[in-house]
């Protein structure tokens, strides 16, 4: 199954904490993870976070100030994410394709507001900040099988074939030719319930994999490697390694 890294947390930097949890065996369709990043003391200097594209949607807590929440994702390079001193977040990592809610809802930077939409996020929020992580974990899979109930998360056949054949998948074609669809049909379904293009989506979910496995199993030789790291992540291969615990 599709195993994404976690964003960047430099290794100089102490007392931050971050805890991920795989979700029961019956969400793990949906659900990749649930995961927690906290300070467990007042740094010295603020803390920025390396985020880098998955795929992925994540529903967000501020545990600090619970009435700040949302749903947020990355599409095709990084955000570094400035998040204070002290700070404390809860979330929920969906797998690529699942989330069905507003496209337009998610959103390519750091959720830093109160939310104000419809889901009820400052309410489990308020709910989340009394309890320990492994209680936590409880909390957030009551709210996902709600999201399940109103359609919003649901699996997403196509995306789900695609996880499943990335050994076998080099370009937009194997891509198409794992679902079974057309160009055009890849096209138009992927955009729709994901906002990425085929050749978008491909191009994180190689990204990815380098990390996993050795990059000539996903990319054509060293120089198309680093150049693609480098404009995701905004580092070489060999300086985000030297730099971030991954």
């Amino acid at each position: 199954m599709y195993d994404p890294v976690k964003d960047g947390v430099d290794k100089t930097v102490k007392s931050v904490q971050y805890t991920e949890a795989s979700p029961p065996e019956i969400l793990s369709e949906l659900v990749h993870s649930f995961w927690e990043l906290k300070t467990e003391q007042k740094l010295p200097e603020d803390f920025c976070l390396h985020a880098i594209p998955d795929a992925c949607v994540n529903i967000l807590f501020n545990q600090v100030d619970t009435r700040i929440a949302g749903v947020t994702a990355l599409r095709t390079t990084y955000e570094v994410l400035n998040l204070g001193k002290e700070f404390h977040y809860v979330g929920i990592q969906f797998l690529p394709g699942v989330w069905q809610g507003n496209q337009d809802e998610t959103t390519d930077r750091f959720v830093g507001t109160p939310y104000t939409g419809g889901l009820p996020l400052k309410e489990t929020s308020s709910e989340l900040a009394k309890q320990d992580f492994l209680v936590k974990q409880s909390t957030l899979c009551h709210l996902v099988e709600k999201l399940i109930e109103q359609h919003l998360v649901t699996t997403n056949i196509v995306t789900a074939k695609i996880l499943s054949s990335l050994d076998t998948i080099h370009t937009v074609a194997d891509m198409a030719t794992a679902t079974h669809m057309s160009a055009r049909q890849l096209q138009r379904t992927l955009k729709q319930s994901t906002g990425f293009s085929p050749h978008d989506f491909l191009k994180v979910l190689r990204l990815q994999q380098s990390f996993r496995q050795h990059y000539l199993d996903t990319y054509s030789d060293q120089s198309h490697f680093i150049h693609s790291f480098r404009k995701i992540t905004g580092y070489t291969p060999a300086q985000y390694y030297r730099k971030f615990d991954v």
